[in-house]
């Protein structure tokens, strides 16, 4: 039997990716110059954080639509920590722990309350999005302290500080997802939870974590995000961020079901949305038409995620009869059929040359 050549499950996206960035760089020279492409990362660093996050939610089979808002938060108590006169580094704690216990909020609801995670993350939405507005009468907070800057606009051999964070995170939750234990967990609770009941694993954990998990992605969005402005917004990350999160992981493999998708997927899909996103930019499309092509994009995704889990469980059940197959007649003492050749019942043999069975030949 021939062994198949599994392919990168990323490679599709990669492909697609490739095809968007060389028509951009045919259709427009300024696409393709340096400081386009260092505005291109930058501006999808914020995206690319959240879709991380997003993922390993949306591998448990949920959703967070508290990450937009979680930016405002984190950002808003980092710069308001600053002005209180905390040292940069110890605003920045504040704000991951702000979007820890963001996270932690919504997996405890989520899991224990058993409530839809769409209800609980749009209702946290809310509630974060309001508590800067409260704590600061709706003004803008100005972050003095110029070591701040170095997150959103500082740079290391060239490359952006926000770039090199993004890649640290990649690596950390490959690894995470691809070489440990709780990797297998998760994705086993996104695939089946009753299942995964009965083998032991703790899903309250596995849920719980994972929504802690984006909120401490969103708050290094939130970090980026008032680093690069110096200026503590209320209304950070009310645009299209969160929508895009969601996008750039669903078009970059992860089922909006569970279980299935990878973070090197989700990583390429923010970086396709923010190639689609810039280069209208640079095309001079207005600003509204995007929401609506990254809504078909969402589409066409679910679309092919739809068709995927449909033609994996039908090559599943067929793989379950062939096995059952060869197990019946392993035990009736015969060598089990080829691949596609008809079956036959044990005691219906074709020694006679008209290809008529022995029993029928007996028959009066």
């Amino acid at each position: 039997m021939r062994s198949r050549i599994k392919l990168p499950d990323e490679l599709g996206i990669t492909g697609v990716l490739l095809l968007v960035v060389l028509a951009m760089s045919l259709i427009s020279v300024s696409f393709r110059s340096p400081g386009n492409l260092t505005v291109l990362l930058e501006n999808g660093v914020v995206v690319a954080f959240l879709a991380l996050g997003q993922t390993f939610v949306l591998l448990t089979g949920g959703i967070d639509l508290s990450v937009g808002s979680n930016i405002a938060l984190t950002g808003m108590l980092a710069a308001l920590a600053m002005a209180a006169g905390a040292p940069w580094w110890l605003a920045c704690i504040v704000a991951v722990l702000a979007g820890i216990l963001v996270g932690l909020f919504n997996g405890v609801i989520v899991h224990y309350i058993k409530l839809p995670p769409f209800i609980v993350t749009f209702a946290t939405f809310g509630i974060t999005a309001s508590i800067p507005k409260i704590l600061t009468n709706a003004q803008s907070i100005n972050v003095k302290d110029p070591m701040f800057a170095v997150i959103g606009r500082g740079s290391l051999a060239g490359i952006p500080t926000p770039v090199i964070l993004l890649v640290i995170a990649l690596l950390i939750f490959m690894f995470v997802l691809h070489r440990t234990p709780y990797g297998v967990h998760l994705y086993a609770v996104g695939g089946n939870k009753e299942t995964s009941r009965l083998a032991g694993i703790n899903i309250g954990r596995v849920t719980i974590s994972a929504y802690v998990v984006s909120g401490v992605c969103a708050a290094f969005g939130g970090l980026i995000t008032t680093s690069r402005l110096m200026v503590g917004y209320p209304s950070a990350g009310s645009g299209n961020e969160q929508f895009y999160s969601i996008a750039s992981a669903v078009v970059g493999g992860v089922s909006l079901f569970g279980g299935t998708g990878t973070i090197l997927g989700a990583f390429i899909g923010a970086i396709l949305i923010a190639t689609v996103s810039n280069g209208m930019n640079v095309l001079g499309v207005p600003s509204f038409w995007q929401p609506l092509v990254i809504g078909v994009i969402i589409l066409l995704g679910v679309i092919l995620d739809g068709y995927r889990r449909s033609a994996a469980a039908k090559s599943t059940g067929l793989r379950r009869v062939r096995k059952q197959r060869d197990l019946d007649a392993a035990e009736q003492g015969q060598p089990p059929p080829e691949a596609g050749q008809a079956t036959r019942p044990p005691h219906a043999s074709t020694d006679g040359p008209s290809g008529t069975s022995t029993q029928e030949r007996q028959t009066p």
